[in-house]
């Protein structure tokens, strides 16, 4: 069982960190996390989704842009995370194809960026390995919302452990 709060923790403090490296005037970075929640999974694939999510959101939002990253418990038991930002977006019919590994929207950003072209793919990949499901929204102009949904057999609450 993986703790949420470590496991956040770390992705926020990189993020942070990533920030004030790409971004002259940093961006509006808000983690709304919580607290007292496990997911059953290996940990290091878990900080390795959560963290091309988080780092992605970071990457691809202009300065002064906003991330959001979220974890909630759904009504139905299943936990949901969540990273949304106001970047540029993507277009529709960028969105198939955004998990296949070494595809990208736009070949000059690699340089920009710094990426491989696999952070996607590895947390679809991470998603499934751990019965999850990932979702992806975005429209041009608009910025875009990645989720992560496990199944509630694999979140519990850790709360007076």
């Amino acid at each position: 069982w993986v703790n949420t709060s470590a496991l956040f923790a770390q992705s926020e403090q990189e993020a942070r960190a990533l920030s004030t490296l790409i971004a002259p005037h940093g961006h509006d970075i808000k983690f709304d996390v919580g607290a007292g929640f496990e997911i059953a999974g290996v940990q290091a694939e878990l900080y390795s989704a959560v963290s091309n999510l988080v780092t992605n959101a970071v990457r691809y939002t202009p300065d002064v842009g906003k991330v959001w990253v979220s974890w909630k418990v759904l009504s139905d038991g299943r936990g949901e995370f969540v990273v949304e930002d106001s970047g540029p977006g993507i277009a529709a019919e960028h969105l198939p194809r955004l998990t296949e590994r070494f595809y990208r929207v736009d070949r000059s950003r690699s340089r920009e960026t710094g990426g491989t072209g696999l952070g996607l793919a590895i947390v679809k990949h991470v998603a499934q390995r751990h019965g999850a499901e990932l979702h992806i929204q975005s429209q041009l102009g608009q910025g875009s919302r990645f989720s992560i949904t496990f199944p509630s057999a694999r979140v519990r609450s850790n709360q007076g452990a």
